[in-house]
């Protein structure tokens, strides 16, 4: 199920991942396959789940570049993962620069890349207004000038004008409110289709996987690896209706089922 498949193109490759911190004497991640395949102008949103402590995280840093893992590949494209090659992540936790203005921290990605002032104020602008953040720009970002919704769009915005073609994301609604939340998936599931990323999505929460996925993956723990691969048969467009449909909530039952299953492996 994880195996590669020469005759696609992947956008994300992990092979043989194993992590060990003491030295190869224990493992948590073992023999770690994760094939994402890349679909020209359409993308994929790719949710992992499972339980704390499994991993989850830790394979988003090594896409990211924040880690290396202790043996195996990580690839994009086909190349090794590297400081010029590497995917954007949105974590939980607020990350933008609370002494720089909304503006400058969305264009920070192209700073680094050595954009203009002028050109990459204009296509951070033009990011802001597709999140819902014009007329905010010129803000410290920062709580509490910004709530907690507002700051993690600032983060979408700044990861999605680094690199479009991938979006990381740790958990990026798990601290806020239930309506905001809402609000947040909608949105998510707006931009993929719009910049036709590929998105890879790590939560909790089963009925939010179920509403964004097109495909989820569960690992399993000690030794971590993937077990199980579910396709959402949902359709491509998303709105809150979709909840409303039968094949929505049976199939929040199945991976709740999968994942107690995995939970006793």
């Amino acid at each position: 199920m994880f195996e590669d498949n020469q005759g696609l193109k992947n956008i994300v490759d992990l092979r043989g991942i194993g992590q060990s911190y003491d030295g190869g004497q224990n493992f948590i991640i073992k023999g770690l396959d994760f094939l994402v395949e890349d679909k020209p102008n359409q993308g994929q949103f790719v949710v992992i789940l499972g339980m704390s402590g499994c991993g989850k995280s830790t394979l988003l840093r090594y896409i990211a570049g924040l880690q290396k893992p202790t043996e195996g590949k990580v690839l994009i494209k086909g190349q090794e993962v590297s400081k010029d090659l590497r995917a954007s992540m949105v974590f939980q936790q607020y990350s933008s620069l609370p002494w720089m203005t909304v503006l400058e921290n969305v264009a920070l990605g192209l700073q680094y890349k050595g954009v203009s002032k002028k050109e990459r104020n204009a296509q951070a602008m033009e990011m802001l207004e597709l999140v819902g953040l014009a007329g905010h720009e010129k803000k410290f970002a920062q709580y509490p000038s910004l709530s907690g919704g507002q700051l993690q769009r600032v983060a979408i915005a700044r990861s999605l004008l680094a690199n479009p073609e991938i979006l990381l994301m740790d958990e990026p609604f798990g601290a806020l409110d239930i309506k905001t939340r809402l609000r947040m998936q909608d949105l998510l599931s707006d931009i993929w289709r719009k910049f036709n990323s590929t998105i890879i999505f790590v939560t909790h929460d089963i009925p939010e996987a179920v509403y964004l996925a097109e495909d989820i993956y569960i690992m399993k723990s000690a030794p971590s690896k993937f077990v199980e691969h579910i396709k959402i048969d949902l359709p491509f467009e998303r709105s809150r209706a979709v909840k409303r449909n039968p094949n929505y909530t049976q199939l929040v039952h199945h991976v709740e089922d999968k994942m107690v299953s995995v939970s006793e492996l």
